[in-house]
């Protein structure tokens, strides 16, 4: 295995144009649709850090900052921010344009971790992740900082399904 990589290799864009069947009713891309979106690109970026077969651990968040309206482009950029010993953090951000007039927007960011799997199907290591630009190295700062934030909610997704459980909610 290399044991680091620049965080450009992993630089992944994907750009489409939006269709009135990926829409709502007000004429918007699907959160959903742009949700799938956002997992397909972030995988495609950490499978080219790692080089091998990867899962989604978790979506920190997808912030919707601006709706994307039908007939505009949007176009997603994702690069491997940070890397743990089998986990990487990917950044994604979305612009919308509109193709008549030129006008981009950052419509929405987001951070996911993946975690890289052996032929065995179990974590796999990973490449350091080098950043080299100002975007990438500050980026590559706050990863800490969101990494302790990622384990405090998965604790607390975790005691939730506890509480919870899997009851029917008929048979409550």
């Amino acid at each position: 295995m290399i044991a680091e990589k620049f965080v450009r290799e992993s630089r992944t864009v994907k750009s489409s144009v939006v269709l009135p069947p990926d829409t709502n009713n007000h004429g918007t891309l699907f959160g959903g649709k742009l949700m799938a979106y956002i997992d397909d690109v972030a995988a495609i970026s950490a499978i080219r850090h790692a080089r091998c077969n990867v899962v989604t651990a978790s979506t920190d968040s997808v912030d919707f900052l601006h709706p994307i309206r039908v007939g505009n482009s949007v176009c997603l950029e994702s690069f491997v921010t940070w890397t743990h010993k089998t986990s990487m953090e990917v950044f994604v951000k979305i612009i919308s344009e509109n193709l008549f007039t030129g006008e981009r927007k950052v419509c929405a960011v987001s951070f996911l971790t993946f975690v890289a799997l052996g032929e065995d199907g179990k974590p796999a290591p990973v490449p350091r992740a080098v950043p080299e630009s100002a975007e990438e190295k500050w980026l590559h700062q706050g990863a800490g900082e969101r990494a302790v934030n990622r384990r405090k909610r998965r604790e607390n997704s975790k005691r939730l399904a506890e509480e919870f459980g899997t009851q029917k909610p008929w048979e409550q």
